[in-house]
């Protein structure tokens, strides 16, 4: 037994010696594939007028592109958590490439529909595979290392809407072949952390692996996954809300520019990219359970007062707002991955997953609901989704099963 656990806690020591390079290898091209994702939702007012399209329209693009990447997401997870395939992720990425060089050139609805499923596929090989890097360069923290992973996708989708402003809006919808560059360079950048990935796998392949046990009851571990389904459905369903059509509430209802309401939409997305960094470390030292309270329940009087205020206060609200909201994702991520041991792939599979599924379901109600109604009413409805926060009473102490006491 005391070799078992010296052999493992050598394993650990490996990781901890390269979880620096790794982590940040990995989330700079998290940053790179979500700069590229994040050009769809951005190009939004361009391509509306281009094709004239709906509001309904524009949300089944979020959609295709989400349920795309959510359906597949567990799938890839639940197979390589069992047959690892480190080289998948440099695969993924060069699906991402050729959805970009389609998106510069489609001339049709249907091409714009395709070529946004490319990249949910792209995005579906690469975010379980690349999670379960960052818990294994983690070396123990794995709050710190969701976070760091995390907060370079985050600060990716703050990017895109900034990029579009200065890059597409000027030169048109085929200035996205520019984008390319940063597919290409992820892949090179993966396909060289790749490398490490099947050397460490292999260092540990004949080496005991430790026995995988719920620190809970099952019936326990059912009901909080359900909790924290909900509570990822409230979150995603409300930043769907703003990251699809924050810009069309800005030039509705205080007549910005494009230009103008791309930059808000940057401020916002950066206050997300910000707000994941901070939750991981703090879910690492106070629990992840009062992480989530506080960002899911905690953000509701700022949503509710947010469809009552001018220009200025609806900056500064949207900003609190992503800062408050976004910490949850890495505390609710580590929890699920520690409710339900030695499934890494699939948990983050499962979850990343969720969070595109429910935001392309959300994005094209949401825009049916805008058609019908306003985009007004439809930040007024959603200013209520935080308070599902609320389940996060049915959560157990997770830390208190395990240790004995409240951490």
């Amino acid at each position: 037994m005391q070799k078992e656990e010296h052999l493992i806690s050598q394993a650990h020591k490996t990781a901890e010696q390269t979880v620096m390079p790794v982590l940040l290898a990995i989330s700079f091209c998290h940053l790179l594939n979500d700069t590229i994702q994040s050009l769809i939702s951005a190009i939004y007012p361009i391509v509306k007028e281009s094709f004239h399209l709906s509001f309904t329209q524009i949300g089944f693009i979020t959609f295709t592109f989400q349920c795309t990447a959510s359906l597949l997401q567990p799938c890839v997870g639940f197979y390589t958590d069992r047959n690892p395939k480190p080289y998948s992720l440099a695969v993924g990425m060069m699906i991402t490439l050729v959805g970009v060089m389609l998106l510069a050139f489609a001339w049709q609805y249907s091409l714009i529909l395709v070529s946004v499923g490319l990249l949910g596929i792209g995005s579906a090989i690469f975010h379980p595979e690349s999670s379960r890097l960052a818990r294994l360069a983690s070396g123990g923290r794995h709050g710190f290392a969701q976070s760091l992973f995390q907060v370079g996708g985050n600060a990716g989708s703050s990017f895109g809407p900034l990029l579009a402003a200065l890059v597409i809006t000027e030169h048109g919808q085929r200035s996205i072949v520019a984008f390319s560059a940063l597919a290409l360079a992820a892949a090179v950048v993966l396909f060289k952390v790749c490398g490490w990935y099947h050397n460490h796998l292999s260092e540990l392949k004949n080496k005991p692996r430790p026995a995988h046990r719920s620190p809970v009851p099952r019936r326990t571990v059912y009901i909080s996954l359900a909790v924290l389904v909900a509570l990822t459905f409230s979150k995603y369903i409300y930043l769907v809300s703003l990251s699809s059509y924050y810009t069309f509430y800005l030039i509705n209802k205080f007549h910005v520019s494009v230009e103008a309401s791309q930059l808000y939409l940057f401020l916002f997305l950066f206050a997300v990219a910000a707000g994941t960094y901070i939750g991981g470390p703090l879910g690492d030292h106070f629990g992840r359970k009062y992480i989530i309270w506080v960002s899911i329940l905690g953000v509701t009087p700022f949503t509710l007062l947010l469809p009552h205020v001018n220009l200025f206060w609806t900056a500064v609200l949207t900003v609190v707002i992503g800062l408050i909201l976004a910490s949850a994702f890495s505390a609710i991520l580590v929890y699920a991955t520690e409710l339900v041991p030695g499934n890494v792939g699939m948990i983050s599979g499962l979850f990343f997953g969720m969070a595109f599924g429910f935001a392309g379901i959300g994005s094209a109600a949401l825009g049916k609901l805008a058609d019908y109604t306003s985009i007004a009413f439809v930040f007024k409805v959603c200013a209520y989704l935080p308070l599902i926060g609320l389940l996060t009473a049915f959560l157990p102490h997770i830390e208190t099963a395990k240790n004995g006491s409240k951490r």
